[in-house]
Formats: structure tokens, C-alpha cells, sequence
């Protein structure tokens, strides 16, 4: 196999005329990658979005040829698929406010050029999940919010709509799954590729703890930070520690990958019923 790409997290290879995209258990915040893994984060990641391509097939195509047919050293933690022509954008949708998207709020009253009510708070639900698309950055350097006008002028306004449809379409039903199961998604970000013939692509990672705030149901109380099931734990203990939030990043104490990896599997198991 041919070593393409390796990202924060993951490896993308080519493998004849598909693509071999493996999991680490490597870890970022603030697009730093963190010096301590967290075992098992890699086989999570991919075996929760694998349970949710599964969900979504009538919403959307995925990228997924095979989740088996990988080399023996990836096993668990890689999935054999389509090669696209990804779109250079991040698809976010939120139902609730927290994070960059609080930050931008609270600067300018909206986000991603929508504008949002009055009186918001961190962890408050907005009236209806949005749409808030962020450029792609590369290694190093910061996704920056654009509009949905500046999609269009990316990709085109037919594909821009699709990729503000979709979204938001695998946002809900996504979030309708997980409510049932006890747990809120706040928001989550996506990526899309185009097959040859243009249709559009559900890729990379859906709704893990990496890619979404996953916030326990019975817990949630508008006003502050809320208990999280994702990488905001880990983000939260990073600003904690007095760091600058440039490379290099500080070790992770033994209790907080602890901590972290069984987030993660809990998040994990609540959402899809099974046993880590």
C-alpha cells in the first residue's frame, strides 16, 4: 500500500483503486496532537462510525467497501474505501451552542452568517439544528467559519444546497438515535467526497466522540460547560494546564486517558447497545 496522507489522527493509504483509511489512537486538541495515545481510541472511533454508516445508508451513500478485507496490523481499526474527490469544506450542523460556535456568537450574534436569537447561553438549544460550514485548513493551522454563500462560491451552489441538506438530514435523524439512548448531540462535523459520477459522499468519521459533543440527556443544564462523552474532557484539561496551545503539547496523566478512553466507550456503548 501507498501512504497518502497521514493526518492528526489518521493514515489514508491506497491500496490498487481504493483507499485504506486506519485509526490511530493518537489524539488532538486546539490541532495539536497530543503526546500520549488513548488505547483503543483508534478500533472506537471506527467501529462507532461504521454502527452509524449503518444507520444512515437511506440518508445518504457512505464510503465503505468493507470493514474485514484490511491488512492483519489494522484489523479493528480500518475500513477498506471508495477513492473520492473530498470536498474542501467541514460540514457542521449544531442543535445546541457550545464551543468555537459560542465564541462566534457571542462576538457577532450568529454563526456561519446565521443568525441565532438573543439571550443564548453556552449549552442552550437553538430553535432549529444549523448549518455552520468551516474552511478545510491544512496541518498546522485553524478551520476558519465561512457562509453558505461561500460554499457556493467553493463547490457551487446545486452542491453547496446538497451538502446543507445532508447534513443537517444525518444531524437529526442522528440525533433522534441517540436521544433514545439518553444522550444529546450537541454538534458534529462532517466530510463529504464526490463519486465520478457527483453524487455526494458521507466520509472519514459520523458522529464519534472526535467529531461531535456528545452530552448526557439527564445532565444538561443550559448555562455552563456540560458533561461530555467526547474529546472536550480531554480539550478542557489541556486549557487547564496553563499550555499555550502550540506544539508541543503536555503528556496526559494516566487518570485522564483513563478517564478519556472510557468516555469514549461509554459514549460507545450507550449509542449502539453493544459491549466494548
Amino acid at each position: 500500500m501507498e501512504l497518502l496522507h497521514s493526518g492528526k489522527v489518521r493514515e489514508v493509504y491506497r491500496d490498487g483503486d481504493d483507499i485504506v483509511l486506519v485509526a490511530s489512537d493518537r489524539v488532538s486538541v486546539y490541532d495539536v496532537v497530543l503526546p500520549t495515545p488513548i488505547p483503543d481510541k483508534g478500533a472506537i472511533l471506527t467501529r462507532l462510525s461504521l454502527w452509524w454508516f449503518g444507520q444512515l445508508a437511506d440518508v445518504v451513500p457512505n464510503h465503505v467497501i468493507s470493514a474485514t478485507d484490511v491488512p492483519a496490523g489494522f484489523a479493528g481499526r480500518a475500513i477498506r474505501c471508495r477513492h473520492l474527490d473530498m470536498v474542501p469544506v467541514e460540514c457542521i450542523a449544531r442543535g445546541y451552542l457550545a464551543g468555537l460556535g459560542l465564541s462566534e456568537y457571542r462576538k457577532s450574534g450568529a454563526v456561519s452568517g446565521v443568525a441565532l436569537p438573543e439571550g443564548l447561553v453556552e449549552g442552550s438549544k437553538l430553535p432549529r439544528p444549523v448549518f455552520t460550514p468551516t474552511t478545510k485548513a491544512p496541518a498546522g493551522e485553524h478551520d476558519e467559519f465561512i457562509t453558505f454563500d461561500e460554499v457556493a462560491e467553493r463547490v457551487g451552489a446545486d452542491v453547496a444546497g446538497q451538502l446543507r441538506r445532508i447534513t443537517l438530514e444525518v444531524y437529526r435523524r442522528g440525533a433522534a438515535i441517540a436521544a433514545q439512548r439518553g444522550i444529546l448531540i450537541a454538534d458534529t462535523k462532517l466530510e463529504f467526497g464526490q463519486a465520478p459520477d457527483g453524487t455526494l459522499v458521507l466520509a472519514d468519521e459520523v458522529l464519534t466522540s472526535d467529531s461531535s459533543r456528545f452530552w448526557p440527556a439527564d445532565r444538561w443544564q443550559p448555562g455552563g460547560p456540560q458533561f461530555s462523552f467526547d474529546k472536550q474532557f480531554l480539550r478542557d484539561w489541556a486549557a487547564g494546564t496553563g499550555w499555550d496551545k502550540k506544539p508541543p503539547a503536555p503528556p496526559i496523566p494516566p487518570d485522564v486517558v483513563a478517564a478519556t478512553r472510557a468516555r469514549y466507550i461509554d459514549a460507545f456503548e450507550r449509542i449502539t447497545g453493544e459491549r466494548w
